[in-house]
């Protein structure tokens, strides 16, 4: 506890007696200065208890003097008498009084010095105490940070000490652990500060206050590899922050731990599915690395585009619903083994493509995955999760990527461009394979004017209509100028 004005008068040996601001008297002092200036104030940083005897304090510059120091946040003003002044000058106690600072008088027997060591002894206790408090909590929360399931229990550990509400939160903000149970629920209230932090990227923090409560936030390590939000109902003491630092120091090497740990098995995973790509039994070691197979037959789902891989296999083993699945990555792709009845996972995943194969066994996962990469490139260009045996309805151009086909369009019938009953004679006699008659009908044209136009579309072009590959590359160009959104 810190000294306050109110310990000072208490001291029957300091001999102390307050003259104003009675009603202020509980606050803390940080330190004592001694000063016969008419204007100290740009010599004090607050929070200290000034003394002076009044040298050259004139009645008039009382109420000045007072507001200066009050401006400034001094704890408190000792005035001696006996000395320049027999009793404090009623100005001086009328402007205290008026500002509600502590106004002390200092008897003559009482020597400034011994204030100053009376309060310098207070203060080396505070700090000697709280250096005790910060050195056992350190210590208690490097036993919970020890024991099985360290992390939960750190949390619980720091929620205990600070007679607060904890709360941890990984990379993306989604809650880890809270203690109490019941803190989780605050999150939603969280989200838009811990924004705030995460756009500051690196070592950042901030205090702010969230209805009654006072909350302390900071990222774990360079990378914000999580957040720490501790709150209560009071603000925090030095001592206070320097707990929340430390179990954040731990928490952040506790994550770095959980990262890695993390990152080995996703490699092993990776290892495992490749090994059964090619045919090796695998099965039996899998639950070694916390994976289980779905029951045959499954489907492969293959999720490709992912702009953060690490941060797609987070959220999916998140969101992982209790049935059995496999999870790993696949060159740029994140391979999923799941069950059809657990498909909405998986498919419902945002900012990936989603390509699914048809039911398969484990000796047959190589087809499996070759089918869901085959859809998943599907799915890039229609924007929704693509089934393998939904592919024959999607039609050749589908399997050609948007950009490339509009370009290739574009060029092979550039010398018709702005001939549109060309256009539209081309298109219509293609669709009747190349009969003049119905071709003809459905235009409404003489058949001799669909000849002559066909012939005139030949010349434009440079090659000959006759032939089925010339056919089949105008009939495919056509088609894609015609797909909405070209």
């Amino acid at each position: 506890m810190s000294l306050t004005v109110r310990d000072l008068v208490a001291d029957a040996q300091l001999g102390l007696a307050a003259r104003a601001g009675a009603r202020e008297l509980d606050r803390p002092i940080a330190w004592v200065h001694t000063s016969e200036l008419t204007d100290p104030a740009p010599f004090l940083e607050g929070g200290e208890l000034l003394l002076t005897t009044g040298l050259a304090l004139r009645p008039e510059d009382c109420a000045g003097l007072v507001e200066r120091l009050t401006a400034v946040g001094v704890a408190g003003l000792g005035f001696g008498v006996g000395l320049s002044h027999r009793v404090i000058p009623a100005e001086l106690v009328k402007a205290a009084e008026s500002a509600g600072l502590p106004l002390l008088e200092v008897p003559r027997p009482t020597p400034f010095i011994a204030i100053s060591k009376a309060v310098s002894r207070a203060v080396a206790a505070d700090e000697y105490a709280s250096l005790r408090r910060t050195s056992r909590a350190q210590h208690e929360l490097a036993q919970a940070a020890g024991t099985t399931n360290g992390v939960a229990a750190l949390v619980r550990k720091l929620a205990t000490l600070l007679d607060a509400w904890v709360l941890l939160l990984d990379a993306g903000g989604r809650l880890l652990h809270s203690a109490p149970a019941a803190a989780g629920s605050r999150l939603p209230q969280l989200e838009p500060e811990v924004a705030k932090v995460r756009a500051k990227r690196g070592l950042a923090a901030a205090g702010f206050s969230l209805g009654d409560q006072e909350v302390s936030m900071q990222a774990l390590g360079g990378r914000a590899r999580g957040f720490l939000a501790v709150g209560r109902g009071g603000p925090f003491a030095t001592t206070d922050h320097h707990v929340i630092n430390s179990a954040a120091s731990l928490l952040t090497l506790a994550l770095e731990q959980v990262e890695a740990l993390a990152i080995a098995r996703r490699r092993l995973r990776a290892g495992f599915l490749d090994l059964m790509l090619r045919g090796e039994p695998v099965q039996d070691v899998l639950p070694d690395l916390h994976a289980e197979l779905p029951p045959e037959p499954f489907r492969v789902v293959a999720l490709a585009g992912a702009r953060d891989r690490d941060e797609l296999l987070t959220r999916l083993a998140a969101d992982q619903p209790s049935a059995p699945a496999y999870l790993a990555e696949h060159g740029d792709t994140v391979v999923g083994l799941v069950d059809g009845g657990a498909l909405d996972w998986l498919t419902g995943q945002p900012g990936v493509a989603v390509g699914v194969s048809e039911p398969c066994e484990v000796a047959g996962l190589a087809e499996g995955l070759r089918q869901a990469q085959q859809a998943a490139r599907a799915a890039k260009r229609s924007g929704t999760a693509v089934h393998f045996g939904d592919l024959a309805g999607y039609g050749l151009l589908n399997l050609v990527p948007g950009t490339d086909a509009q370009a290739f369009a574009e060029a092979l019938l550039a010398p018709l461009r702005g001939q549109d009953a060309l256009i539209e004679s081309l298109q219509t006699w293609l669709a009747h394979h190349g009969q003049w008659d119905p071709a003809a009908n459905r235009l409404g044209v003489h058949r001799h004017t669909l000849r002559n136009r066909v012939r005139k579309v030949e010349e434009l072009l440079g090659r000959g209509l006759d032939q089925p590959g010339v056919r089949a590359e105008l009939w495919l160009a056509l088609q894609v100028l015609d797909r909405p959104g070209e």
